[in-house]
């Protein structure tokens, strides 16, 4: 996508290199938005093969409010391990167990799963129990009934808890707008990682935005993404210059089923992505 490519210039043009808490090191810019359409076609990147199995499980697990990463392993969803293995290994209960060996104890034990595979309250949490507010329902009831409103939002940015999340919320906070017989949605993102999370970032919501439009009887109209700290790690550095090598190449198209009227009942099996061509995938290290 030229948005994604056009990103990626600017900050190696114009951002400054900064440090940051993983220790890795950066390149930064400050401020940054990109705008999909999406009757254009469904904005996963086709520079580099981008893993769709992870965006929607991940998506359809902040849905139920799950914090827990037992449903992403047990769908083969690695995106989220890290963190928690990161925590059992400073435990006394870590004997040296590999990350492969933390997954299976996850995937077969129960009691081990629900201690140690806890994220705390994060997205899901916050967004169907923001001290005690069930944010989506409360959305999808104002876009139905009040689609003019100007406060149609869910918040992901919770001070009080943020001591308590593996991570803080790098995609905090959403704006719905209905115009036209369309949905719109605006995420501002206070963290991006441009290599591994912001292609992630960017399907995700655009599938988010797609099922609510669906389930309100609307179409989808555009999504706007807002980065506050845009950033590429300097040991991914290569990875992006690979991509800025390649020519994008035409948007796939995502189809969802259209029997699904509640944002609570939709399943893996209710998308298909139809056209995806992408280039091979570039492997990254995620900087914990």
């Amino acid at each position: 996508m030229k948005q994604y490519l056009d990103l990626c210039r600017k900050v190696l043009a114009e951002g400054s290199k900064k440090d940051d808490r993983t220790g890795t090191g950066t390149i930064s810019y400050f401020g940054y938005q990109m705008r999909f359409d999406l009757s254009e076609g469904f904005p996963l990147l086709t520079t580099k093969k981008v893993h769709l199995k992870s965006i929607i499980h991940e998506l359809l697990w902040f849905i139920t409010g799950d914090t827990n990463i037992k449903y992403l392993v047990d769908n083969g969803v690695r995106i989220w391990n890290e963190w928690p293995y990161e925590k059992f290994k400073k435990s006394e209960a870590y004997k040296g167990e590999d990350m492969d060996a933390f997954v299976e104890k996850i995937k077969t034990d129960p009691a081990f799963a629900k201690k140690w595979g806890d994220l705390g309250p994060v997205y899901g949490r916050q967004w169907r129990n923001f001290g005690g507010v069930d944010q989506l329902e409360n959305l999808i009831k104002e876009i139905k009934n009040n689609p003019t409103s100007r406060r149609l939002i869910i918040s992901a940015w919770n001070p009080p808890l943020i001591k308590d999340m593996a991570l803080p919320p790098c995609h905090a906070f959403m704006q719905f707008y209905v115009n036209d017989g369309k949905l719109s949605c605006q995420l501002y993102q206070r963290s991006g990682d441009i290599f591994l999370g912001i292609p992630f970032n960017i399907a995700s919501y655009s599938l988010f935005t797609m099922m609510i439009a669906q389930v309100c009887g609307l179409k989808p109209g555009v999504f706007v993404h807002t980065i506050g700290d845009a950033h590429i790690y300097l040991n991914h550095m290569e990875q992006i210059n690979t991509q800025l090598e390649r020519t994008p190449r035409a948007l796939p198209k995502m189809v969802i089923n259209p029997n699904v009227k509640s944002i609570y009942d939709f399943k893996y099996e209710d998308f298909k992505l139809e056209g995806y061509d992408p280039y091979p995938a570039i492997k990254g290290k995620v900087a914990v």
